[in-house]
């Protein structure tokens, strides 16, 4: 018996070590393509500057990065490409939609998770949840026929030409209308987490169910909202068809103007696409580094603020 025990617990052992070493093997996998993406980006964004780009010239990082106009000069035949003002459009537009989309998917949030009867809810539930998966395209070309009108006709009100709709705010309100699912379906989680005993002590001491919800709820789940805009301005900095549909592709200057036209940096990526050799093909792939320091870069703010918010207890 003693030894057919011990053949039993090696043959587990066994099936442990190889569904743990099958589990290895698909991780592994998993991370590989993250690596593997990031260096293909990598290696062909550093090309421009460390090569003559047959004949060209290197390219200048520091114009690169501060410069005003996307090109001077003509494709394949210059060198100086600039994407100073696309930078500063891009997080500004970013920032900008997460203000219109933030209330508004943390207060629909907090209607579901608290507010509506639970059919009305379930109902809402899944329609947030169909928004949350629909194609960019399709809020793209919801924007090129809805949003792009609703800007010309709301410029010509004010007597100015916005350039057939095309403009950074019909950016924005796209993107916004984008990263809303996301924030409500993450914020509607963290709100249904916050542990019930905490609200009806603040019922007990006599707060009413609005300011309960408002100064007691939405403060306990103050991190898992704090984690939908991370996700949210993540979605609004990623986007590039959407987009490239409602912008406008403006190559120089900087401004801050909503009506004006605007470019991000997915949307000048996506616009060289077509090209298969050259510069102006490899220089995409640089725009692209710029892009992935920026969502680092504003993911570990977002994150540093988080950590600081999230550390203020509830009273």
């Amino acid at each position: 018996m003693t030894d057919i025990s011990n053949n039993i617990k090696h043959h587990n052992k066994l099936i442990d070590k190889m569904v743990r070493g099958v589990l290895y093997a698909f991780t592994i996998a998993s991370a590989s393509f993250i690596f593997i993406i990031v260096g293909v980006i990598i290696v062909k964004g550093i090309t421009p500057f460390v090569t003559y780009n047959q004949g060209l010239g290197r390219v200048d990082f520091f114009r690169f990065i501060t410069g005003d106009t996307w090109l001077t000069g003509t494709a394949f035949q210059s060198n100086l490409y600039s994407i100073g003002f696309i930078i500063v459009s891009t997080i500004f537009i970013a920032l900008l939609s997460l203000l219109i989309s933030l209330p508004i998917g943390v207060m629909t949030a907090l209607f579901i998770a608290r507010v509506a009867p639970k059919k009305l809810s379930e109902t809402f539930r899944t329609i947030i949840e169909i928004l949350a998966s629909i194609p960019s395209i399709i809020f793209g070309l919801f924007g090129a026929t809805i949003i792009k009108p609703f800007v010309y006709n709301l410029s010509a009100a004010f007597c100015y030409q916005s350039k057939g709709g095309n403009s950074m705010l019909a950016t924005i309100l796209v993107l916004a209308i984008m990263t809303i699912p996301t924030i409500a379906s993450i914020s509607e989680v963290a709100i249904r987490s916050v542990n019930q005993k905490i609200v009806n002590a603040s019922l007990a001491l006599g707060a009413t169910k609005s300011q309960t919800n408002f100064k007691v709820v939405l403060t306990a789940a103050k991190s898992g909202i704090f984690a939908s805009a991370i996700l949210g301005i993540g979605r609004a900095l990623g986007e590039a068809t959407a987009v490239s549909l409602v912008a406008g592709g403006r190559k120089s200057g900087f401004s801050f103007d909503i009506l004006d036209t605007t470019s991000t940096l997915t949307s000048i990526m996506l616009e060289g696409m077509k090209e298969t050799t050259g510069i102006d093909y490899d220089i995409r792939f640089s725009v692209g580094i710029i892009l992935m320091v920026i969502i680092l870069l504003t993911n570990a703010i977002l994150n540093f603020i988080k950590k600081k918010v999230g550390n203020i207890d509830v009273k």
